[in-house]
């Protein structure tokens, strides 16, 4: 099958290191800071397990990945993957579910903790005034450094990846030292039910290699850059993760379940004195503007995408005819993200949110096959999965497994998502329909 190709007039400024770095940036999260006490809480020592399963699991799902993103150089990421396989109505559900249900709730999330972080070192961020002009300013800047360049916004989170990864390592190095083999030893047996509902809850934090790969207009050499960089990020993040837990989990032992807020924090606490939960602090706001600047740079993408082919409104594919960038689509990302973050009403619908994302990687491993099967005359060199349909096959076992252990309610939820944008889908289909048709009659008469 021929790369997918499409004129964008959009500047390539992503080489390895950049996605390397964003993949990281993304997945990596606010929510590392916190992981270590909410698995040890279910498994205890034994919460290793998890990540060997989610690690296992997203490595076979960045194969996917790497298999239909380097065959793919228009922007879009997981909607352009699956438009291409099963057409505009899998590509409209794709698209709609993933940055709405899999993305703005969670940013929203995600600036409401950073705001909630940052009142260790300002108090009067208590007062709603001072949040929602601080939250303005977040979403503003970050929004106006990815419209004036894709570069700059690379930039930010290569500087916010560094910035919260020094401490990080930092505090994984230095809590060696007051490890305790005795921590570490298993009193909670795993078993399937535990395991299963441990990785569910784990696995929302491994998500994020999709993100950067929604610039595929940007991606320089995409056939090398694409796979490399899915591989070296995924690398990066495993072994982080598991070293974090190990220490965490070394260090506190049974009383890492009483710092579920800051667990990190309690380990630099012990190994650098007070000052080092104070950098724990700061590093974690730092993580979360991080994950911001990379959603911001990377989803707005998604629409850009769609509204290129003809599935969200014309003006959301509009280039800037100077900086070379997606503007309308970033500065409407940008203000919804900031509406939801403003208003708070979104807390609900994170288990949800997350469950959409695994829907849509199910989407992306089933268009790993499809893809295949449907040109096998290859007139470029690309990144082919080995061992043929075996890994998309384990993958989507793995994904069908975590997705067992929802309950009824988050079921229903996903099912009203998918039941609301079919109806919109039809309806505009419509209404595309009887428009061409009275054009048509037009012309004859």
């Amino acid at each position: 099958m021929n790369p997918i190709s499409k004129k964008e007039n959009l500047k390539r400024e992503i080489g390895v290191r950049s996605l390397t770095l964003a993949i990281l940036n993304i997945t990596a999260g606010s929510g590392i800071f916190i992981i270590p006490a909410i698995i040890a809480e279910d498994l205890g020592a034994a919460a290793i397990l998890a990540y060997l399963v989610c690690g296992a699991l997203i490595f076979l799902i960045g194969l996917c990945f790497a298999e239909v993103g380097s065959k793919t150089s228009v922007s879009g990421g997981v909607y352009s993957y699956i438009e291409n396989a099963f057409g505009p109505y899998a590509g409209f559900l794709a698209n709609n579910i993933y940055w709405l249900g899999g993305c703005i709730v969670s940013d929203a999330a995600i600036a409401n903790a950073l705001v909630d972080t940052l009142k260790y070192f300002f108090p009067f961020l208590s007062n709603e005034i001072y949040r929602a002009a601080l939250l303005v300013f977040v979403f503003g800047s970050i929004a106006l450094i990815n419209i004036r360049s894709v570069k700059n916004g690379v930039r930010l989170i290569e500087f916010a990846t560094l910035g919260k990864l020094i401490p990080l390592i930092a505090v994984v190095v230095a809590g060696a030292a007051f490890l305790s083999s005795e921590n570490l030893r298993w009193t909670i047996e795993p078993t399937f039910t535990n395991l299963g509902a441990a990785s569910l809850l784990l696995f929302f934090a491994f998500i994020g290699l999709d993100g950067p790969l929604s610039n595929g207009g940007e991606i320089k050499n995409p056939k090398r850059t694409v796979p490399l960089g899915i591989f070296l990020g995924i690398t990066a993040v495993l072994v982080l993760y598991i070293s974090i837990q190990l220490v965490t989990q070394g260090v506190l032992g049974t009383s890492v379940t009483a710092h579920k807020d800051a667990p990190l924090a309690a380990v630099a606490n012990i190994a650098f004195g007070k000052w080092g939960a104070v950098i724990i602090i700061a590093a974690s706001a730092l993580s979360m503007l991080g994950a911001l600047s990379g959603e911001i740079l990377s989803i707005p993408r998604i629409l850009f995408a769609g509204a290129r082919d003809g599935l969200l409104p014309k003006p959301l594919a509009k280039v800037h005819d100077r900086y070379f960038t997606p503007h309308v689509a970033i500065a409407f990302y940008a203000s919804l993200g900031l509406i939801l973050a403003i208003s708070g009403g979104f807390k609900q619908l994170a288990t949800i949110a997350s469950a959409a994302v695994l829907i849509i990687y199910l989407g992306v491993v089933l268009s790993s096959v499809k893809l295949r099967r449907k040109d096998t005359a290859t007139t470029e060199k690309t990144f082919r999965v080995p061992g043929g349909i075996i890994v998309p096959l384990l993958a989507a076992a793995g994904i069908v497994w975590l997705l067992s252990n929802l309950s009824r309610q988050e079921f229903a939820g996903i099912g009203l998502f998918m039941i609301v944008f079919s109806i919109a889908y039809f309806t505009m289909k419509q209404v595309k329909k009887k428009k061409q048709e009275q054009e048509n009659s037009g012309l004859k008469d």
